[in-house]
This record gives C-alpha cells, structure tokens and sequence, in this order.
C-alpha cells in the first residue's frame, strides 16, 4: 500500500486522499470504527477513538511518520531482524512504540509487560477517561498522577489524601472518575508500575531461599526455622521468619529506555564536548576510559550503562525504636547528565533488608540476586527498545564502584576498618600507633607521603622525635587483593567480596569510593571539639598531654598536678574563655543566603560556648567557609594556618570542575597540610577519618568530581523512603508498595503533558526583590554612577594602557583638540578627562 502521502503537506490532496485511505483500511482489517489506535504524533498509538476523531487528530497533529509498518491497524508483522527506525522528535513529546519483530525473544525480553507488548497501551486507554463529562484540560490518569505528586512533594498521610479525595469527588459534577479512597488510586498506580520478589531469609543472615534452598523449611548453616515462631513458641509455617525485598533492575533498565526523552538523555555522555584537562562527570575519568580501552565491544556502545551502588541503614521509626533497621540498597546511572543522574527520579531502589539488626559482614548474602542480575547485564540483555532511535538493542552495564559511609565501607568491600591496618587503601603499611595513655590507635607519621628531600623528614621535635626515611605504600590492586584474599590473609581482609564474582571487578582502580561527606563531618566535629573543648569531641585532655610526653615531643605541654585540680598548660589549639565566646558570636551572627544551609544561629550555644546539633550538610559549610572566618582573630598564627589550609583544601576537592594538571599540586599541599596539623595537634586528633584526606586526591584523579560519590543525595534519599512508612507494624511492605506507586507516577509523567515530576524538581531561583535582612536600599543617583564607574574604570589597570594609546592617537591627530585637552588638564579638570577618556576608548 502506497505510504508516500504521510511525508506530504497536510494541506495538500494527496495527503486527504492517504488519510482516507489509511482509515478506510484500518476498519476493513479491524472491523470496528469505535476503538482504534490513534496514530498522530501526540497520541502515537496509545489511545483509542473513534474514526471521526482520528481524522481530526491526524489533520492536526499530523501523522506519526516512523510508524511505518501498520501493525495496530491490521498490516502483518515485517519479518525483519533490524529494527531501526527514525524516529523524529515533534513538540518535545515523548514517543512510545511497542512495535514487536521477529528477534528471537522470549517472554521476558517484554519487562513487566509479559507477553503482551501493549498492554501498557491498554491501561493508558483504560485511564484516559475524561475527569468528568465535558472536561477538556484533564483525564482520570493525568488527574491523579498530579494529586499523587502533590502528596509525594508535601508528605501527606493516607488519611488526609483519601478525604482530599472525597472532597475533589464531591466538588466535580456527577459521572466524574475521581477515585474515592486512597486504596483505589494507589491500585491504579500500581496497575503501571513493576513487580518486586519477596525473598524468605534466614534469621541469622546465612542464606535466602532461592535456588537449590527454594524449598527448605530449615537453614542448612544454622539449622534455625525458616518460619516465625509466635508468641506462644509455636512455628506459625507459612509465616517466614525473615523477608527480603527485591526489586529486579533489569525490567526497570528496559523502561528506561522506553521513555523518548530518557533514552535520549542515557547517551548524553557520548555526545557532550569534553575539555581537555577538565573533569567535570566520571565519563571524563580513567575509569571510565578503562572500561573502554580494556573492553572495546563495551565502550564502542554508548547506551551500555555506567552504574554505582550505595547502601546504608537508617531507622523506619525515627526515634521511637532503636533496634529495628532498613538497609535499602540503591543504584544510579552515571551515563545521564550531572542534572539527572544523582536525583531522586532516577534512583533505582534494588533491594529493601529489614530486621532487628543490620546485615554487616553477612550482607553479601543478600546481595546474592543483585549480582546475577548484574552478571546478566554484562553478558548482555537482548531485545531491548530504545525509543529515541527506535530499535531494539542489546544492553549491557557494569558496576563501576560502591557509596558508603566507612563502617558500611568495611562489609561491602570485606576489609578491616578498625584497628592497626584500618586504612583500606594502605593496609598492611597503615602509619598508625597505639597512644599509651589514651589507650587509642592514631594515625600519624604522614611525612612519608612528601618529597624525599623535603625539610620536615629531618625535623625531630616537632613530630614524633624521629626523622622520616619511608616511602609511601602502593595502594593495593584489585588482583591483588583478590589474589590475598583468596589465599587466607586475614590480617587486612575479613572476606571475599561478593563483587569480586564480577567478571571487571578486579580490573577496577576504584572498587570502593571514600565517602567525603562523613570525612568532612567528622574532621570537622574534631577540628570545632578541640578548639572549643566540646565534651565527647574533644581530642585534648590528661591522656593526650601524657601521651605527648612519652613520645617525647611538646614536653611543655605536660600537665601540672596541683593539690586539688591538674593544669593542662595552653597548647597551640587551646582557646582562652574570651576567645571561645568570640568564635561562637561570629558564628551567632552570620547570615547566609536562604538555602545554603541551616540557621547557624540556631546551633550555636552562648551560655558554655559550643556549637550543638550540627548535621552533615552543617559541617560542609563551616568547614568549607565560615570557619575560617570565624577563627582568624583568635587563634594562634601556625594552627590556625593550618586549619584554613584544610578548609581550603576541602573547597578544592569538592569542586564540581577539576581541573586535573592542579592534582599533584593539590595533593602535595594536603600532604604538608596535615604535617602541619602533626606539628601543632596532639596525636589522638589524628583518628582514621583524619588520615583519609591523604587519599581523597588520588580518588578524584581516578573517578572525577567528588559529588557523583559522596553520600548526600542518598541520605535524602533515606528520609524520603522513610516518609513511605505509614504502618508501625509493617515499615518495610510499605516502602516497597509506595516506591512501586512513585515508579509509576514518574513513568506516566513521561507520557501525559503538563504533568509535573517529584523526581526531577524544578530549579529554584533565588529571589532578588528585597536584600537580606539588615540591609537597607538606596537610590544611587545617575551622575554619581556614571562617576563610580569611571573612577573603576580610570583605576583599572587593564584598562589604562588602552586609555592611554587612544588618547595618544587623538592628540597627534587633532592638535587643536590637544590644546584644548592642555588647558583643561592645567586648570585640573578631571572630571571631564575623565569623561573624555572613556568616551574615547568606548568609541574605539
């Protein structure tokens, strides 16, 4: 049949003679004129009308011009094996096409959709009823997935959104399809979204029941029940003691890729122009390129996925139970933009581990089906459509490195994290010494890490009473490791990760990424602890003086025993009473910007002079910019030199665009920076979070900037899944039935216009209509500005050589104009030269 008519003008006779035509053939093969699948561009064969509309439809919105093979009106199948089409993009909406050929794929290659591919198609259909008779602007879908993200964005409970329901039902005329109870939206919702797996586990976290344990009614390590056992000691069988939540990722990738606009945006990376010498996504980073160079067939595709893996715990009940724990384990996709791929839209929940304690070393058990997940992923998935390019691919994603907080750090990688070899980067070289006194392990002796010839290697007194001849350790490979690991070395390793099953893991550079979030917090608890002797945080005491002394060093500094109380002499880091109270009014009367952090007033105690309550997000901005500022009066000249150097280096590697010829430089100033610390803190300061900061250089030049890998928007995260739990009783089911609800909102937004999404908020501007409290606004007068920005101008180096050549070339052109400019000179005229000036170089 002759489809040359849907490339012409919509005006023209060919075009009405190609619509009729394609009517006329689409109720011969369907023999229905009330329900059939609208091709234009806006709906493209997603809803369903009658022929009358279709045409207005098709006249309007023109036709879909890659829906060349009519197979929802009744043309067969093309028995082809390349699926790739051209797909173009019309108005910005998102185009759908579940336009199935012969590929050799099974049932699963359809995702959540089984073996009808348009079933999707036909719940959109089923939701695309008018609101109510006569309304044009809304359907029941788009209705209800905008009242679902006003209750998502502002945290509404059930309750309150089943009445807001109620009410909306009781407003709109009679006939209208507003659901009437909160149960019946979120079945609809649900309806769109995917599946998830509840996995029985054992309660001592040694197995899950899959696999060849499908069917066992005991553990085979521990022997314990696989059912829960009530009140009465009596096993309630069928009952499991223990669930794990799972929600597969690979469906979730397929969808993905089945929304235009995030199809698009997956191989944004590829398309981008990269600055030579700039990082500014991990697509600019080594590791990126390994995957690459030591993977070609992997790298040649740019839709195969980059992912990260964070998991962490927090407590469903805030503050109303301390011994039940959620463990979500989460995944992000670093091929879309900066803007996209750490928000929470595209945060792939992956599994959900509930119970009275968390997982620890034993969360590889529960890891066991996210990895053949990932396993398959590698070898690659087939039948994948991508609707940007329209065509089926295979799709494939590698694990490039984990997100934790240090102790989670520890049971994911399987390394020590405590004691003497507490560094995983360093290991068996880890500098650390045990305090006699204060009965801790610090980590000093950092005068390894400069230039063999530099001064402090030689210098005694100031450090540890010995000079320095030590290299600094060679971080361990991936081979390495596993190979140590392998072969029984427990000295640094506590197990074999589970990732070491991937077939890359072990070529990686970075298996395992340093959370700075929680470095810098924790540097920072200390750095304030000690300069304000907060109790809990201060690393300043009786033990740490008698620890100095029988190192050796600051032997002035050792305590006097007085017959009732012991002096501890001022150190370098000690503040006098006054000065203590000086910091904290700077602190009590800052004013920031809304939004760039919390009410530092509000944290700031003046009564005993300390600073309570400080969150992450708090230390990153003291730490960052109000520190410095708030000690540069009061502290001595070398540790306060040395704490802003921190905060400066802090800055740096927080930058959202590294520039990567400043590393070495940048890594040798974090060096003598924490030497300084060395020289001018007592040693107990030196804990292992403090120690790290020498290896933060080295994970930037290998994976890029440091906010793709800190834990902040997980943490946000965490809050947001915790707002899930509506039943005491059961938190983790409804985390679970809320993020699939929220799935499926996201998704329809995607296909419904002039819906909102809660994943990817709106960017907020700031407001400029009135300063910031205290201020006070004044009309500055034209001739006083024209003024001001001369005398800028006249006192700019820059600009004066140019001043200068242009009134050269005026006087030698114009001698009469240079006598005037002489008599105006001796009679001291400036304002006017100055006029003349900048006239003349505006004017050149």
């Amino acid at each position: 049949m002759d489809k040359s008519w849907m490339h012409s003008d919509r005006r023209s006779k060919a075009y009405e003679f190609g619509v009729e035509a394609f009517l006329n053939f689409a109720v011969e093969n369907l023999l229905t004129t009330t329900h059939i699948r609208c091709p234009c561009v806006k709906c493209v064969n997603l809803k369903l009308f009658g022929v009358g509309i279709i045409r207005d439809h098709v006249y309007f919105n023109g036709i879909d011009q890659s829906y060349k093979n009519w197979t929802f009106h009744g043309e067969p199948w093309e028995a082809t094996t390349n699926a790739s089409r051209n797909v173009e993009e019309d108005d910005g909406h998102s185009r759908y096409s579940f336009v199935s050929e012969e590929i050799d794929m099974d049932d699963d290659d359809f995702g959540d959709f089984g073996s009808d591919p348009y079933e999707f198609a036909n719940v959109i259909g089923d939701g695309d009823q008018l609101v109510y008779p006569g309304c044009r602007k809304y359907t029941k879908l788009s209705a209800l997935v905008k009242l679902y993200n006003l209750k998502a964005k502002h945290g509404m409970s059930d309750v309150c959104f089943t009445e807001l329901l109620i009410l909306q039902g009781d407003l709109l005329p009679e006939g209208n399809t507003i659901p009437t109870s909160m149960y019946e939206a979120k079945k609809t919702l649900c309806a769109l979204g995917l599946s998830y797996e509840k996995m029985h586990a054992c309660p001592n976290d040694c197995i899950l029941y899959r696999k060849e344990y499908e069917d066992s009614t005991n553990c085979p390590t521990c022997g314990i029940s696989r059912w829960k056992e009530g009140k009465d000691s009596i096993l309630k069988e069928g009952v499991p003691a223990k669930v794990v939540w799972y929600f597969p990722p690979i469906p979730r990738f397929k969808r993905m890729f089945q929304s235009h606009e995030t199809a698009k945006s997956l191989t944004w990376h590829a398309a981008r122009k990269s600055i030579d010498g700039q990082m500014s996504h991990p697509a600019d980073s080594p590791s990126w390129k390994l995957l690459d160079d030591k993977w070609p067939e992997f790298g040649n595709e740019p839709r195969n996925l980059r992912l990260a893996l964070s998991s962490d715990g927090f407590n469903p009940h805030s503050s109303l139970s301390s011994r039940y724990s959620c463990w979500p384990v989460i995944l992000v996709t670093y091929n879309l933009p900066p803007w996209l791929c750490m928000k929470r839209k595209f945060m792939m929940l992956t599994l959900l581990i509930s119970g009275p304690k968390q997982p620890g070393n034993d969360i590889d058990v529960y890891l066991e089906p996210l990895i053949d997940d990932l396993k398959s992923l590698w070898v690659g998935i087939r039948g994948v459509y991508d609707a940007h390019n329209g065509e089926y691919f295979t799709l494939r994603a590698a694990l490039m490195w984990t997100i934790n907080d240090f102790p989670a750090y520890g049971n994911l990688s399987g390394c020590v994290v405590k004691g003497y070899k507490a560094c995983p980067i360093c290991g068996d070289d880890t500098p650390s010494h045990r305090l006699k006194n204060g009965h801790k392990i610090c980590y000093i002796w950092h005068r390894k890490w400069l230039p063999i010839n530099h001064p402090y290697r030689r210098q005694r007194a100031a450090f540890n009473g010995k000079p320095e001849y030590g290299i600094p350790p060679e971080p361990f490979t991936g081979e390495e490791v596993l190979h140590m690991v392998e072969n029984g070395d427990r000295v640094c390793w506590k197990k074999k990760s589970i990732f070491f099953d991937l077939e890359y893991w072990k070529y990686l550079p970075v298996r395992h990424a340093l959370d700075v979030m929680h470095i810098e917090k924790n540097v920072c608890d200390s750095i304030i602890g000690t300069l304000l002797e907060i109790p809990g945080k201060n690393k300043d005491g009786i033990a740490a003086r008698l620890d100095l002394l029988n190192m050796g060093v600051k032997t002035d500094l050792q305590p006097e025993y007085g017959e009732r109380r012991t002096r501890l002499p001022p150190g370098p880091w000690n503040l006098s009473r006054a000065e203590k109270r000086e910091v904290c009014n700077s602190f009590y009367g800052m004013k920031v910007p809304e939004g760039y952090s919390s009410n530092i007033k509000n944290l700031v105690s003046l009564q005993d002079s300390r600073l309570l309550g400080l969150k992450s997000h708090d230390c990153h901005t003291l730490t960052q910019q109000l520190l410095p500022v708030a000690i540069r009066s009061v502290l001595e000249k070398p540790a306060r030199y040395a704490i802003t150097r921190l905060c400066f280096i802090f800055n740096a590697i927080c930058a959202k665009t590294v520039d990567v010829s400043k590393l070495d430089k940048l890594e040798e100033v974090v060096v003598v920076t924490l030497c300084l610390l060395e020289k001018y803190f007592p040693p107990s300061f030196f804990d292992i979070m403090v120690h790290l900061v020498v290896h933060l250089v080295r994970e930037v030049r290998l994976c890029g900037p440091v906010y793709f890998r800190w834990m902040y928007p997980f943490e946000r995260y965490m809050k947001v899944l915790k707002g899930y739990v509506q039943n005491r009783t059961r938190p983790a089911g409804c985390i679970a039935e809320w993020y699939i609800a929220e799935e499926a909102v996201e998704f329809c937004t995607q296909h419904l216009s002039d819906v909102s999404t809660v994943g990817v908020p709106s960017s907020q501007k700031m407001g400029v209509s009135k300063p910031l409290s205290g201020c006070t606004v004044s009309v500055v007068d034209q001739d006083l500005l024209n003024q001001a920005h001369l005398y800028v101008l006249e006192n700019t180096e820059e600009v004066l050589p140019d001043i200068e050549q242009h009134m050269i070339h005026i006087k030698t052109a114009y001698p009469k104009f240079r006598k005037r400019t002489k008599w105006l000179q001796d009679k001291h005229n400036s304002t006017f030269i100055q006029w003349l000036r900048f006239k003349v170089y505006v004017v050149e």
